[in-house]
């Protein structure tokens, strides 16, 4: 029998690669390429990436008290558990894009499920802090193969007519993620432990890599010869990991410290380094004139200041309803959801709009509306708050999110040209992973500001002194949104990038 087998597979060794290869090489199914409405399973299977990608950041948020007393560590140090993840995500995302835009899309986004699958199995498994945080690397690896290649894979596939409906659906894929994140994760801490809160990825994310191999289109791998720029590379993380160890380590070991000063110092200078490589670079990670695009620039800084004041407000609210409100993990989870539940109400409807009358007016808006909602958080959370009033508030900052971000991210990826969707794809992830990573570093910088100056800290603090904290970085949320504001206001009226997606020449701000 072993006899026939081996004549069966044609006697070589690597019959059995070859025939695997063969199949991958005959995907995408036929059964949905040849449908009328095909671009719309694509657009249906990247959602599924983002979808699972917001569940695990956000599910994350409600953890961080539970991780803190779980691993007997500080605020700061339970906050890497997230931080380490979004880091990664900023690192990783635009190098990611570059090699897909090298040697294509698909595979990366597909093989990307099956390394966060093992990231997700490898945190629930995890024995020790440092070893969850190093899990949550590996798995923020897979997740930057999603989001580096997932709006490039819409904005390659659909129609611009179209093109900012579809960007609104993944963005409510994205917001639907936050929305359940939180309830599911304070739920499954509360009758499980945290340990589930990381094993629930793996059945999505083996429904995802079915989904990725089965329907994704076959796209056209630019120079897969071309040197990738490692250097630059180093360059950036490092940049990254020094400015957001400073600015989270900033509290405890004091912003004087020749620590601290050292790590702002070696970030400035690898930034130097950065760009001086990027623009000598023959083959460079990222293409500095992008930013010469005016939308590409004023989109990927109000994207990042948005994201901060979103993930700012999901790190804080949990930490004032257990502290201040003494509310148990399920019920916090539940009262996060107003936020990405405006999001993904909205953002459908905002892409759509975005289509017929460009993205000033409504990224403007939205931004004001966050702005107000966080603006009013800071003055009116206290112990006798009304909940009703928290999730209107909170409903505020999401809808004005929901308003903003796929017309932001349709004028981005519409002015990119077409043989750097990759690169547009992870600068546009990266701004929102460091958004992410300076909203939550930032909020808990003040908080625990405020709270030492009151003779407190994470570890002991009175509800009293709680307020007061809370209060000062939620009025630092509202300032970050207010400058996003005013930015939005300065694109060009009726802006949506080129509308094509067709390479062209760069468009000089």
């Amino acid at each position: 029998m072993g006899v026939k087998r081996r004549e069966q597979s044609g006697g070589q060794p690597g019959a059995a690669a070859t025939g695997l290869k063969a199949r991958w090489e005959a995907l995408p199914s036929p059964r949905f390429t040849k449908k009328p409405n095909y671009i719309w399973y694509v657009v249906a299977t990247v959602c599924v990436g983002a979808f699972m990608a917001a569940v695990d950041a956000s599910i994350v948020n409600v953890a961080i008290p539970t991780l803190q007393g779980s691993f007997h560590a500080t605020a700061g140090d339970a906050s890497w558990v997230l931080i380490a993840y979004l880091l990664t995500l900023a690192s990783a995302v635009t190098a990611i894009g570059r090699f897909a835009d090298m040697i294509g899309r698909r595979p990366l986004y597909t093989f990307g499920f099956l390394v966060f699958i093992i990231g997700s199995a490898l945190c629930g498994a995890a024995l020790s802090l440092p070893m969850l945080i190093a899990s949550r690397v590996l798995q923020a690896l897979g997740a930057a193969m999603l989001q580096a290649n997932s709006v490039a894979i819409i904005t390659a596939t659909v129609p611009a007519s179209v093109r900012g409906k579809a960007i609104g659906f993944q963005g409510s894929a994205q917001a639907v993620g936050l929305s359940i994140g939180p309830a599911v994760g304070g739920a499954l801490i509360a009758l499980f432990g945290w340990r589930a809160i990381f094993y629930v990825n793996v059945p999505v994310g083996i429904v995802g890599t079915l989904l990725g191999a089965l329907i994704l289109p076959k796209d056209r791998p630019g120079d897969a010869h071309a040197p990738f720029d490692w250097g630059g590379m180093a360059y950036f993380a490092g940049f990254l990991v020094s400015i957001m160890l400073a600015l989270t380590e900033g509290p405890d070991w004091g912003w004087t410290a020749l620590s601290i000063l050292g790590l702002f110092a070696l970030g400035i200078l690898l930034l130097w380094l950065f760009i001086r490589r990027e623009a000598g670079f023959p083959s460079p990670m990222v293409r500095l004139e992008l930013f010469r695009i005016k939308t590409m620039t004023i989109g990927n800084i109000t994207g990042l200041l948005s994201y901060a004041a979103m993930f700012g407000t999901l790190v804080l609210m949990p930490y004032f309803l257990k502290e201040v409100l003494a509310l148990p993990e399920a019920t916090i989870g539940l009262l996060l959801t107003p936020v990405p539940v405006a999001m993904t109400v909205l953002a459908p409807i905002a892409g759509g709009l975005a289509d017929r009358y460009g993205s000033r007016i409504l990224t403007t808006a939205g931004m004001g509306l966050t702005t107000v909602g966080c603006l009013l958080l800071g003055l009116t959370l206290g112990v006798g708050v009304s909940i009703p009033v928290v999730v209107g508030e909170l409903l505020l900052v999401g809808a004005g999110l929901g308003l903003f971000t796929p017309p932001n991210n349709s004028s981005v990826m519409g002015s990119s040209p077409k043989e750097h969707l990759g690169v547009a794809g992870g600068i546009l992830n990266m701004s929102r992973s460091l958004g992410m990573s300076f909203g939550t570093a930032f909020s808990l910088a003040v908080m625990t500001a405020i709270l030492l100056g009151l003779g407190a800290s994470t570890v002991h603090a009175a509800p009293g002194q709680w307020v007061p904290a809370v209060h000062a970085a939620f009025l630092g949320l509202a300032l970050l949104s207010l400058v996003a504001t005013g930015l939005s206001g300065m694109r060009a009226a009726g802006e949506k990038g080129t509308g094509s997606g067709e390479s062209h020449p760069l468009e000089l701000a």
